[in-house]
C-alpha cells in the first residue's frame, strides 16, 4: 500500500507539531478550517489545504531557495510552501529554529 504525499505530509506535520506542543514552543489556532502556527507567540506558518506555508524570512529563503511562493487564502501575503517530498522532522525543527529570530514581533493590541 502506498501512502500519498498529502497524507504522508499530514502525518509528519501532525507528529512534529504534537512534539513541539509538548515542549510548549508552539500554539496552533484553528481559523476557518485552516491552522495558524505560532512559535513562541510569533506567527510562523499556516497549515492549510494540505500545504505547510511558512513566513518569508531570510532563513527560510536560505534553507528553501527553490520554494514556491503561495498565499494561504485570497488576499493574504505570500508565504513559502514547504516541499512535501523533502519534509522531515529534522528539517522542520531546523527551519523553525532558524526562522524564529527573524519572525516579526506580534502587533500590539489596541486598548
Amino acid at each position: 500500500m502506498t501512502i500519498g504525499l498529502n497524507f504522508r505530509f499530514f502525518l509528519i506535520c501532525r507528529f512534529f507539531i504534537s512534539k513541539l506542543l509538548q515542549l510548549k514552543l508552539f500554539a496552533i489556532i484553528a481559523m476557518m478550517g485552516e491552522y495558524i502556527i505560532y512559535l513562541r507567540g510569533k506567527i510562523a506558518a499556516y497549515l492549510c489545504d494540505n500545504r505547510l506555508l511558512v513566513k518569508i524570512v531570510p532563513a527560510a529563503l536560505g534553507m528553501m531557495p527553490t520554494a514556491k511562493k503561495e498565499s494561504p487564502y485570497a488576499g493574504a501575503s505570500e508565504m513559502l510552501r514547504v516541499n512535501e517530498e523533502d519534509i522531515s522532522e529534522e528539517f522542520l525543527k531546523e527551519l523553525f529554529e532558524a526562522m524564529y529570530p527573524e519572525l516579526p514581533e506580534p502587533k500590539k493590541k489596541k486598548k
